[in-house]
This record gives C-alpha cells, structure tokens and sequence, in this order.
C-alpha cells in the first residue's frame, strides 16, 4: 500500500487488490461488506498514523476512486470551529461540490463501501471484535468467567495480548451484545485490527483460546 501525505489535513492512499488480498479481503467484500470495508479502512488509517503521523479525528472527508487495479482512497480532516466543520480539499471546485460533509464515519463508509447489489441489503449476522487486555491474568480471569462456546484466538501484539471473539448467527444480535458486554469487562475493545495483528503480531493459540486456556490456568 502507498501514502501519500499531500497536506497537513488531507493523505491519500491507493492499495491495489492483490495487497488487499494478501491483508486477507477480498475485492466483493469490500464494496458489499460494509463491516469488512470499514475493517479495512481502519487498517490504512492505523498506518497512516504510524507512519505519517496522521491522526483519525474529527470529522472526515472521504473520496474513494475504483480503478483497474486497487482503490485510491483520498482523507481529509476537518476542523472544528463553534460548532462549523472547515475543510480544505485539494480539489476542484466541482468535486467539492459532489462529494458531502458527514460527521459520521461511520455514514461515510456506507455511501463509499456498502453498495447493495439490485437494490437488495446483505445482512451478515456474525459478530468479530479484537479484545485488548492490559495483563494476561485478566485474560485467564475471562475464560474462567466466560464458559459459552465461542470461535476465539490468543495473539500477542506490541507488548499487549489480544482474543479475537466471532459470535457466530446462532446469537441474535442482543445476545452477541449481551456476550460482548460480558467480555469487555475484562479487556477493552481495540481498533487495531485482526489483520494488523496477524501479520506483525504472534499468534498464541489458533483455535479455542479461551477453552484451552482455561484448562490450562486451571
């Protein structure tokens, strides 16, 4: 993937889909998964900050260009004034004019990623949050406190350890909330992603990490 900085506000990005594909995406889920899309819109921006020190604050401005071969995602930072939101883009006064002003991210990524195919809404009801923990003792407190069965993984990560918990469709959406509260007790819920972790991280125990952990931390 390639950062560009072009202002103090404003960095583009461009990732082709093989690198996409490499980080473990793919190119449909990106623009029909809206989850899987912020994911990864996520992971540049943590990269972004690591090496240009740019910091996801505040409202944003996001344009994103599909082309041949990857994307090319353009980030603009806006300021706050009383209440206004000033940005500066670096481009023409008629693609300023195209693109809104949302405060919400979140809003951002559906109108940029989440594209229904023939107008009909893919629903994906599985759940999968990356747990921090500031000690491993509270990630053995958890598997002792939290005995459903549960898809996790144990992975270390600059000095921090992680679970990666998937609540899979057999959950309604207030029982994986009803879960996750429960988890997150012990740990907190990190926006470093499993990607990031998986590939400059160690990972501990591959499957059923909070059952053989408990087994063995009796």
């Amino acid at each position: 993937m390639d950062i560009e900085r072009i202002n103090d506000s404003t960095i583009k990005f461009y990732i082709t889909y093989h690198d996409m594909e490499r980080r473990g995406f793919n190119k449909d889920e990106i623009w029909y998964n809206r989850e899987r899309g912020e994911e990864l819109f996520f992971e540049m921006m943590n990269e972004a900050n690591d090496q240009e020190s740019f910091e996801m604050s505040g409202p944003l401005w996001v344009q994103v260009h599909a082309l041949e071969k990857g994307l090319e995602i353009i980030v603009t930072r806006g300021q706050l004034s009383d209440g206004n939101v000033k940005l500066e883009i670096p481009l023409d006064d008629d693609e300023k004019d195209e693109m809104p002003v949302d405060n919400n991210i979140v809003d951002l990524l559906d109108s940029q990623f989440a594209k229904d195919k023939d107008n009909d809404i893919i629903k994906d009801h599985s759940l999968s949050v990356v747990l921090g923990f500031r000690d491993f003792e509270d990630v053995i407190t958890l598997s002792h406190a939290f005995t459903e069965e549960v898809d996790t993984s144990l992975h270390s990560f600059e000095g921090t350890y992680y679970i990666y918990v998937t609540l899979d469709e057999k959950y309604s959406d207030d029982e994986q909330d009803n879960l996750l509260s429960r988890m997150l007790e012990f740990g907190y819920e990190s926006d470093v992603t499993i990607h990031r972790i998986s590939e400059y991280g160690t990972t501990i125990i591959e499957d059923n990490a909070l059952a053989e952990i408990r087994t063995k931390f009796a």
